[in-house]
């Protein structure tokens, strides 16, 4: 058998239980032909780059499946007639990623600290313009005046 990273988006409308029934869903599908359902990564209702059938979000679903070429292509085409599933994308892996995959672990860079005033390298909000003093004065008004080139 081979190994598979398999994702879906559903539409934004859905509720997560009916999320969690179609996850329950595919998983039966895939072991009732054989294979193995391993982590199942829930990553939950995020906006989409672009929009698809009139949606701006939808939820994004991982699965990391272990498992004959026909349960894939089984799953692949039950998703085609799913009215609640957006996109789907299936990858062949050589090896399954060990613990969260990339998308669960930038929901751990919030948590970092945040750091002082002092350490930014753009100038504070404030107005204060530290050693560089203050600015030129304006001559036109709104826009800044600007030499012309010879």
């Amino acid at each position: 058998m081979a190994l598979y990273e398999h994702i879906f988006l559903a539409r934004q409308d859905i509720a997560a239980p009916q999320v969690d029934a179609l996850v329950e869903t595919y998983k039966g599908v895939i072991e009732s032909l054989g294979g193995k359902v391993g982590r199942i990564e829930n990553w939950g209702l995020k906006s989409l780059t672009y929009r698809i059938n009139k949606n701006r979000k939808a939820f994004y679903v991982l699965m990391d499946v272990d498992a004959p070429a026909a349960a894939i292509q089984e799953v692949e085409r039950q998703q085609r007639f799913n009215e609640d599933i957006l996109r789907f994308m299936t990858i062949k892996v050589e090896k399954h990623e060990e613990g969260p995959s990339a998308m669960m672990q930038k929901r751990d860079r919030d948590d970092r600290p945040r750091r002082e005033d002092g350490d930014r390298p753009f100038p504070r909000r404030d107005g204060d313009r530290g050693d560089r003093g203050d600015r030129p004065p304006r001559r036109d008004g709104d826009r800044p005046f600007r030499p012309r080139e010879s």
